[in-house]
């Protein structure tokens, strides 16, 4: 499939200066060869997108917004196809995959209305005749790194506000899943952009990251990644002062309230956890259950994790998919053994799937017996992996959910209007779910604190990351 598309500079697909292979999770055979950027083809996209600086920011907000209409009524058009896609490389489900391709889509369509209200203001000046003008301008070139979990989501959520602000980009996705950012990029072109507005390069990091994150005219990056590459982004960014705006790792807590609603706690969270075989930065880890409660959560949880039906994400009755690598395979097993030798109870599962003779399928995991120094409590496990403990009292539930440095997303289970009031304001979290995990929406501000991250993707938020404020004081 990649070769239909390739790297994309200056508004034309290219071949690239190398190929690499993209594994399959499934089949663990290559799904092909796709090509990659040399440091010469990244400077090149990196001067395609200064070209398209001021024709992008000319066109004005109003031409954007109906240009970037365009671009999701093309995606909208390619579902089907980008869906395969997903789920091919990442071997997700194809409901997962439909899902977060009508996400991607619907970031297009939320930040081409933001492009229309990209608003200044007017202060009253002291300086008689005065007044003083606030604006709000494009920021310059972006570079946005993405991960291989949402290869359609991540991507949109760097695209669309860039665009929308005036931003052209340079986006490298990761070579474990470019596929789809390819055929993202390739809508993209619906919407007639001056050339060099969007670019896409894949590579190694000599060759895609470094010469990005050196060049001075880069003036934000935008990653989506662990939280040490991260820490890295922030060193080497301070290099040329850029804007940093990051998604990094998270570690959610669950809080299963004494008067929680029982059957919806747990039809909603076994679901949600074993989504893309656990691999979401915003998933549940640690589960805190009130005692009263513990052994019929468990019991619930275990009897639902069990009828789980693992498979190829291709398939329709597929629950959950595999582990994206061999070595992501081998951290979740490490994970699991050097928890109960640590102490843990294995409730459920524990292993590879013995049903597969190929690929990266890991059974869906419920540990029990937890103590939070544990590696499988005190670190973001991501994978399909429920490590549950039991609380007491309110107090207890809040300290020590709030004991991680991670600080993305954590949730909470009651039907007390004044305990989810008291959890929300108590939680250190940049977001909160009550009985609800639905978090991610091209309406709200997704992101995190403390160690998970910097900046929002989504809502009116979203679009400020791109924007640099000028100010000018007018006297006439």
């Amino acid at each position: 499939m990649y070769d239909s598309y390739g790297l994309y500079v200056g508004g034309a697909w290219t071949s690239g200066s190398g190929r690499a292979d993209v594994m399959s999770p499934v089949t663990e055979l290559a799904v092909g060869t796709v090509p990659t950027a040399s440091h010469h083809d990244t400077n090149s996209a990196l001067d395609a997108a200064a070209s398209a600086l001021e024709p992008l920011r000319a066109m004005g907000g109003f031409a954007r917004a109906d240009a970037m209409h365009k671009v999701a009524d093309e995606m909208a058009r390619r579902t089907e196809e980008a869906v395969e896609v997903i789920s091919t490389e990442t071997g997700k489900p194809l409901a997962q995959s439909g899902r977060e391709w009508g996400l991607a889509t619907d970031q297009f369509r939320w930040f081409a209305e933001e492009a229309r209200r990209v608003y200044g203001r007017i202060i009253e000046s002291r300086v008689p005749n005065g007044r003083f003008e606030v604006f709000r301008e494009a920021v310059g070139i972006v570079g946005a790194f993405t991960a291989w979990n949402f290869p359609a989501a991540l991507p949109a959520r760097k695209l669309a506000p860039a665009l929308a602000a005036a931003c052209p980009v340079v986006l490298r996705p990761s070579s474990q899943t470019p596929g789809v950012a390819m055929v993202m990029i390739d809508c993209v072109r619906a919407g007639n952009l001056p050339d060099g507005a969007v670019n896409l390069v894949v590579g190694s990091t000599s060759d895609t990251y470094a010469p990005i994150m050196s060049d001075p005219r880069v003036r934000k990056v935008s990653l989506t990644g662990s939280t040490k590459v991260g820490q890295q982004m922030i060193r080497d960014a301070a290099e040329t002062v850029k804007k940093v705006s990051m998604e990094l790792g998270g570690n959610a807590p669950l809080i299963v309230y004494e008067d929680a609603d029982l059957q919806m706690a747990l039809d909603m969270s076994v679901p949600t956890k074993f989504a893309n075989c656990g691999q979401v930065c915003v998933a549940p880890d640690r589960f805190f259950v009130h005692a009263s409660l513990y052994e019929q959560f468990v019991d619930g949880f275990v009897d639902r994790a069990s009828k789980i039906k693992l498979g190829d994400g291709l398939a329709p009755d597929t629950e959950m998919g595999p582990l994206i690598s061999r070595a992501r395979l081998e951290e979740v097993d490490g994970i699991v053994s050097a928890a109960t030798a640590a102490g843990a109870t294995l409730a459920y599962g524990g292993q590879r799937a013995a049903t597969f003779n190929t690929g990266h399928f890991y059974e869906p995991t419920v540990l029990l017996g937890i103590a939070d120094d544990m590696a499988v409590f005190a670190e973001e496990n991501f994978g399909p992996i429920a490590a549950i403990t039991s609380f007491g009292e309110d107090d207890e539930a809040l300290a020590r959910a709030n004991s991680s440095t991670m600080g993305l997303s954590a949730y909470a289970f009651t039907s007390s209007p004044a305990r989810a009031r008291r959890t929300v304001d108590t939680l250190k979290s940049g977001m909160v779910g009550i009985n609800s995990f639905a978090l991610a929406a091209s309406e709200a501000p997704f992101g995190g604190t403390n160690f998970s991250g910097l900046g929002r993707e989504g809502g009116v938020e979203g679009i400020e990351d791109y924007l640099d404020t000028k100010l000018a004081q007018i006297v006439v």
